[in-house]
């Protein structure tokens, strides 16, 4: 009989009192939502933990493409420093950021699984043993009870009824007697009918009051009972409570970078080395190496030698019949580079003029005797974009290249290095570092990244002459370009 009673059949749930039968299945499921609130959890601090990791390797990227950026860039000295003082501060928080990813999972994220495990075991059948436990526990507190309370409900459901059928009856008793055709026989019955009827009722309202006193008397017992098994549920329940809010706090730990004394060091630095960034040496810096304050090797008298002679071309000719202005040196900020980054680049020009100067003169002809080689490249050397700062550059700006000009095959031999026909012929494919828009007619226009050919060397006034792939042919700016290794 036991075996088989069922608490949830035959009763009425006549409110959502925790005391009602077959309420405390609330209590149970907290259980299981307690296992499922540790997965979130895990879930939760596995996603910020990846927001970690992404934000560090996006600090990581921005730095290293804006330390490129600002070195290869016009900005110079103690200010170039102190920008690259961010790059610095990126990489660093970049760390601490991974730290705080690891941090995360490999404690937080373990903990809570290992204490999961240990909380929440598993049966063969599904579901978790604390789970049964506390189901079993309330079953059995509440059955005995419940078992009374369906004798109660049954009880009264039997006295309703024969108070319903003594009604009936008395109802027929009373219209009986005003039915002249109704025999006195007949009308006995409807009265023994009454009768009986309320003995019945009589019967079962003792009967039901006697079930609700027995269901009175267990009733705290119920309670004692039930009260137990739920107060074990709470303490499993405080034990998973406490172990949050101790696991969210070791969350806010590792999160908070403010209490981390590196991280503090890192911005104590970053303004130490802003504050460091001076106007004033910055400015003497660039008037000693890129303005008045540079050596200059001026012109002085040489000696006419008949294998200098030569015959330059009609379009060099009209550039030396304009005269060269070397006070006219245009130095301004897009267009200055900075020697002292890049010692080992510049000084291949210093060589190379010192060569050419050896041998001969390619402006000089016979009717006018125009700048020296070494002002001409002095010239060149000052044009040098500072975009080009870490760019290697252009062929003819190298003596260890077949094509440059300026080699000793070229300066000893017959051809000139600065005939217009020579210099069409070396066609060197470069590619576009930044954007350009062409001003006239005969200048090309293309995008950052795009490559094109080289025909003509620069001139004196920066220009090359290039091709694009679609064959227009035109004039660029030279330093917007840089040679494809």
């Amino acid at each position: 009989m036991s075996g088989s009673y069922d608490d949830s059949v035959g009763v009425e749930v006549s409110s959502d009192s925790f005391w009602e039968v077959g309420n405390y299945k609330r209590t149970v499921k907290r259980i299981d939502d307690g296992h499922r609130l540790c997965n979130d959890l895990m879930n939760c601090i596995h996603e910020r933990a990846r927001i970690e990791k992404v934000y560090a390797q996006q600090l990581t990227e921005w730095a290293k493409r804006w330390k490129q950026l600002v070195e290869k860039g016009p900005q110079y000295g103690t200010v170039e420093r102190a920008w690259c003082a961010f790059m610095s501060e990126a990489e660093k928080v970049s760390e601490l950021h991974l730290e705080v990813k690891g941090s995360l999972m490999n404690e937080d994220f373990e903990k809570i699984k290992n204490w999961q495990k240990e909380a929440f075991h598993k049966q063969m059948m599904g579901g978790f043993k604390e789970t049964k436990e506390a189901e079993d526990g309330f079953r059995k507190a509440q059955k005995p009870w419940a078992k009374k309370l369906k004798e109660v409900e049954a009880a009264k459901k039997a006295y309703h009824a024969a108070c319903k059928e003594e009604k009936l009856a008395i109802s027929r008793e009373t219209n009986s007697k005003a039915d002249p055709a109704l025999n006195p026989e007949q009308l006995k019955k409807l009265q023994d009918k009454v009768e009986r009827s309320k003995q019945d009722v009589l019967k079962t309202k003792e009967k039901y009051e006697k079930s609700l006193k027995e269901l009175d008397n267990a009733t705290p017992q119920y309670m004692e009972n039930m009260e137990q098994v739920f107060e074990q549920c709470q303490q499993f329940e405080e034990k998973r409570l406490r172990f949050f809010r101790e696991v969210l706090l070791e969350v806010q730990k590792h999160l908070d970078l403010s209490n981390v004394a590196s991280y503090k060091n890192i911005y104590r630095e970053l303004e130490q080395n802003i504050k460091t960034a001076d106007a004033v040496e910055d400015l003497r810096w660039f008037r000693a190496n890129q303005g008045p304050g540079m050596s200059m090797n001026w012109p002085q008298f040489e000696e006419w030698s008949a294998d200098l002679n030569r015959t330059l071309s009609r379009r060099e000719k009209k550039k030396a019949s304009d005269g060269v202005t070397l006070t006219g040196i245009n130095q301004t900020g897009d267009q200055v580079s900075q020697p002292n980054k890049h010692s080992s680049s510049l000084s291949v020009q210093s060589n190379t003029v010192q060569s050419v100067q050896s041998s001969y003169n390619p402006f000089e002809d016979e009717e006018d005797t125009g700048s020296t080689v070494s002002e001409k490249e002095d010239n060149k050397i000052k044009n040098v974009s500072s975009y080009e700062k870490n760019q290697s550059y252009p062929t003819d700006w190298s003596d260890e290249e077949s094509n440059n000009p300026f080699s000793s095959t070229d300066a000893n031999g017959d051809t000139n290095p600065f005939d217009e026909d020579t210099s069409s012929a070396m066609e060197v494919r470069v590619r576009a570092l930044y954007d350009y828009e062409g001003q006239e007619q005969d200048e090309l226009s293309f995008k950052a990244g795009d490559e094109l050919t080289k025909m003509e060397n620069e001139d004196e006034q920066g220009w090359c002459k290039g091709r694009l792939d679609n064959g227009q042919v035109g004039l660029y700016p030279a330093n917007y370009v840089e040679p494809i290794q």
